[in-house]
């Protein structure tokens, strides 16, 4: 007989049945032969249980370990464990992060029909189990308490009988409820670091017939592995949790230290990456034909989430006076105010030179140079009034809020013209790159400090593109990066045409495009109102620069509504009308 393949342990009953077929063969006495067989038959009944059971623990190990919710496998790990032993009740504790004390996470009883915690929401209606007592010293009075102090795991055969524990709050229960605890099996959970995270316990083990009987030794010894594959599911499952707690933190820090570098902008990444979600969420549920094949499920969802959170994280390298330049001669500080101080110098010299002058007219014609000193002092009064209109002129040219003409130019460039001497030498009253910023026909950046603005998406893409994401969040860098792209393909940073741009890019850009235009924070124009806000959102959509689709979906769905109200100040919130329909939301 060949044995050297039997190796396996599900491979012994073949083995066995080898040996009976070889028994039967032998010229043994018929009775003895009735008795080896029966050996054998009864060995063999044995592993072939025995392998049943390692199986059915291989299964629920796989089981586990594929299941994500926490909830969900914190409840199957009692099910399966009452399951496997044919146990009444089951109950699983989980230790505190301070590890002082245990918190109930499952409780189920079959007979009484309990079954509470877990993915069922119930809140459970027991206190934790104190690990120590107030002196400090190890609470070893309570069963759950004792496993998960020692390690040790308890199998009682009767819990009414058993001395060096306090089993009131059991009888208590059993009192309460018409109920009967007898055998008990306290196992503690421990995972690959052999840390004790849990303890598991289950109640009155059944023979199939109805009768209660103690928890043999082999179920023991398999519900011990079970505990330890469930505690290191538990952790995996926990990490990965926490992991992605932990990153969504992460994201959310560093998208709120990019909103304050400026004092202008915050809130900016969360209203667009709110409104971003909220729309692809309303597409899922939309039972519009148009929206039909698009459904994220929970991976795209996050994975667009996080994308909206750091659309704008190239920021982070941006300088904060070309963020928040409210004004065109702003940098570190307003430099309209240096500006006006050299034109008051320059006031202040004209002065100098209209002071001397007279006194030179008066020692040289006395009173007989009337008409002269009058002439003086009208030229100097009009040269005062004209340098007072040129400060008022570049105070409002440096705002910015309205087109510069190419005769507002010619001025600018004139008053740059005036000359001062400071410390011995002729400076203008404006420099080029002061004349070249307040030049700006329309808002306060000039081209150079635009492309610096536009950079930051490119700047948010190789930020973004360096990290190693997971498969489940490969888009992340492309959506982040491309919420300035345009339809019709002339967008930034790479005029990305239509049919490359995903349904989640043309949702961010919308999203990004309208808080901008209702934000009531920026400095260099107060919040639009509504209606104005919709009027350009349609010219941007006639001129192929946003999703058609999308933009009407947005409009005239509910969620144009709830961000209005909640996002948008009392003055900015007017009646507007949308393709001949007029819409209010006061």
């Amino acid at each position: 007989m060949d044995f050297d393949k039997a190796t396996e342990f599900e491979d012994f009953n073949t083995i066995l049945k080898g040996i009976l077929a070889y028994l039967r063969k032998q010229n043994c006495d018929e009775s003895m032969a009735d008795n080896q067989e029966a050996l054998v038959s009864e060995v063999i009944d044995f592993f072939e249980t025995q392998a049943k059971l390692k199986r059915k623990l291989l299964q629920i190990g796989i089981a586990l370990s594929a299941e994500q919710n926490i909830e969900a496998l914190l409840e199957m790990i009692v099910s399966e464990a009452m399951n496997f032993t044919n146990a009444d009740g089951g109950t699983l504790y989980i230790v505190s992060h301070d590890e002082k004390s245990l918190h109930f996470k499952i409780v189920q009883n079959r007979t009484l029909n309990v079954k509470i915690g877990g993915a069922s929401g119930d809140d459970i209606p027991f206190l934790p189990v104190a690990l120590y007592k107030a002196d400090g010293s190890k609470n070893k009075n309570n069963v759950s308490a004792y496993v998960a102090l020692t390690g040790e795991t308890i199998n009682f055969s009767d819990v009414y009988e058993v001395e060096g524990f306090d089993f009131k709050g059991t009888k208590d229960y059993d009192k309460h409820n018409n109920y009967r605890s007898r055998s008990m099996l306290v196992t503690p959970m421990k995972n690959h670091e052999h840390e004790i995270i849990g303890v598991l316990q289950l109640i009155n083990a059944g023979d199939g017939y109805g009768n209660v009987i103690p928890f043999s030794p082999d179920y023991q010894f398999l519900i011990e592995s079970l505990a330890s594959q469930a505690a290191i599911a538990i952790t995996n499952t926990s990490l990965i949790h926490e992991l992605k707690a932990l990153l969504d933190s992460f994201v959310r820090v560093i998208a709120e230290a990019v909103d304050k570098k400026s004092p202008y902008t915050g809130g900016h990444i969360r209203r667009v990456a709110e409104l971003t979600l909220d729309i692809a969420r309303e597409l899922c549920n939309s039972n519009d034909e148009k929206w039909e094949n698009f459904c994220l499920n929970p991976d795209e969802e996050n994975e667009l989430k996080i994308a909206s959170w750091m659309h704008d994280i190239g920021k982070i390298t941006t300088p904060e006076y070309v963020v928040d330049k409210s004004t065109k001669l702003e940098t570190i500080y307003d430099r309209i105010n240096t500006a006006i101080a050299k034109i008051e110098i320059f006031k202040r010299d004209i002065e100098i030179k209209y002071l001397k002058k007279k006194a030179e007219l008066e020692a040289e014609h006395g009173g007989n140079g009337q008409s002269a000193l009058q002439k003086l002092d009208e030229d100097f009064a009009v040269r005062m009034e004209e340098l007072d209109d040129d400060m008022e002129f570049l105070k409002k040219a440096n705002i910015g809020g309205e087109f510069i003409s190419d005769e507002k130019i010619e001025r600018i460039q004139k008053i740059a013209s005036y000359k001062i001497t400071v410390d011995g030498k002729a400076e203008p009253i404006l420099n080029e790159e002061e004349v070249n910023n307040l030049s700006i026909r329309r808002g306060t950046l000039t081209d150079e400090e635009r492309k610096i603005i536009m950079d930051h998406v490119v700047v948010t893409f190789k930020m973004l593109n360096q990290l190693p994401w997971p498969k489940k969040m490969k888009n992340i860098p492309l959506y982040a990066s491309e919420h300035h792209e345009k339809l019709d393909g002339t967008g930034y940073p790479n005029r990305v045409p239509a049919e490359k741009l995903s349904t989640q890019s043309r949702i961010m850009a919308i999203a990004d495009i309208f808080e901008a235009l209702t934000a009531a924070d920026r400095p260099y124009r107060p919040g639009k109102k509504l209606s104005e806000c919709i009027k350009i959102i349609e010219l941007m959509v006639k001129d192929r620069h946003i999703d058609k689709d999308l933009t009407e979906f947005f409009i005239t769905s509910e969620i144009l509504a709830r961000y209005t109200k909640k996002e948008m100040k009392e003055y900015q919130i007017d009646k507007f009308v949308y393709n001949g329909k007029e819409y209010t939301f006061l």
